[in-house]
């Protein structure tokens, strides 16, 4: 059978249960933000694996770091230590700026938050408050923390005591928490819902009625996390700390690793046998987690991310048809008052453009941290040759 899109979609069909549809192109190859599918044709990459390819595809820093670590030590379990493990932690550890944090190791987004949920419970309280519209993943104990009813109605009854609460509203979220409340998760940006960013003083709010009750309050920075919004975890300008961050998708450069980070008086709650992990924590991806952050670090990516973001925003606001423009560093989501982000979407990457449709009137954007102006100009030029057919 000849290599086309066409042909792997029969494949996909005919070996794949329907979790994701079935996708209309078959990617081969990258390089930096250029994707290419099974029949040659080229994408500039503006979702980045949903935020995960920090460093674009194939970028020579993680392959070395990579190829390397599978040429001694493949695996451990967590029965042992290993060097790669160690430095990835040191590492989070001064990213926190906070001498008490302590990591978990495990493997994804979700994994983190259910790690989370567990930590909690070692507080002896159960209740959890959580956001409308967040996403926190789809294992059950993480699904019962997300937001959105098409995706947690199906598989009722979800983790009892948790509340959801509108996102951005004190009020509402003061009402909500109480002297039974373990923790209270939030996004310093809600990216799957459609990059909402709150009200500057949000989570400096959130943290006050944490305090007030005793709650532990959980950040989810598996989006905004990596640099991406200009800071390490995406709420550092709010001037908070909170009592655990998640982080997951940009911590691999796109190897597949998560992290639950605890600090202050929820750093000592995990002890021996209380959770656990088997590839967590595992070298080769420890190995591409390290070789990420030295590289934002040495290429001072967060302040680039910050400008490209001011620019991207900036310039999205002059094009008509665009409704609204919203989000930090190179996290952003645009709107349309009508539905039609899907066939904006799907025409974009006709286009060569790759984005997503985060809902029927949003598209969200979160590319590598390695695009140039060149990258930044072709993606607005489309954005602009494709509204204007929607005008």
């Amino acid at each position: 059978m000849k290599k086309t899109n066409a042909s792997f979609a029969q494949r996909w069909n005919e070996t794949f249960q329907s979790a994701y549809g079935t996708p209309s192109i078959a990617l081969v190859r990258g390089k930096g933000v250029d994707v290419y599918d099974v029949e040659g044709n080229r994408y500039l990459d503006f979702l980045g694996g949903i935020a995960t390819n920090v460093l674009g595809h194939a970028h020579p820093k993680i392959v070395k770091a990579v190829s390397r670590q599978i040429g001694i030590l493949s695996h451990t379990s967590n029965f042992y230590s290993h060097p790669q493990v160690v430095e990835l932690a040191e590492k989070l550890k001064a990213m926190t700026g906070q001498a008490t944090a302590r990591t978990f190791f495990c493997n994804s987004g979700a994994e983190a938050n259910e790690a989370a949920i567990k930590l909690s419970r070692l507080t002896g309280r159960h209740r959890i408050v959580a956001a409308h519209g967040a996403f926190h993943g789809r294992t059950m104990g993480a699904l019962s923390l997300t937001g959105q009813p098409a995706k947690r109605e199906p598989f009722k009854p979800l983790l009892k005591k948790i509340s959801h609460v509108p996102y951005g509203d004190v009020k509402k979220l003061a009402r909500a928490v109480n002297k039974k409340t373990a923790m209270v998760i939030l996004e310093p940006i809600m990216g799957e819902a459609g990059v909402i960013v709150p009200d500057d003083n949000y989570l400096k709010s959130a943290r006050e009625i944490c305090d007030k009750h005793g709650a532990l309050l959980v950040l989810d920075a598996v989006q905004t996390g990596m640099g991406r919004t200009g800071t390490w975890f995406g709420y550092e300008d709010s001037g908070i700390t909170p009592d655990v961050i998640t982080i997951a998708k940009g911590l691999g450069g796109g190897l597949p690793i998560g992290a639950m980070i605890a600090l202050g008086r929820a750093a000592e709650l995990i002890t021996p046998g209380s959770h656990g992990s088997t590839f967590g924590g595992n070298p080769i991806s420890c190995a591409a987690g390290n070789a990420t952050i030295d590289e934002i670090e040495s290429k001072k990516y967060m302040k680039t991310n910050r400008q490209f973001g001011l620019q991207i925003m900036s310039a999205l606001r002059q094009i008509p048809g665009i409704s609204d423009v919203r989000g930090k560093g190179l996290l952003i989501g645009f709107d349309f008052s009508k539905p039609i982000a899907k066939k904006i979407a799907s025409e974009l990457q006709n286009r060569g453009v790759l984005v997503n449709a985060a809902s029927e009137t949003t598209i969200r954007i979160a590319p590598a941290f390695v695009i140039t102006q060149k990258n930044v100009d072709e993606f607005l030029r489309a954005c602009r040759e494709v509204v204007a057919n929607h005008g």
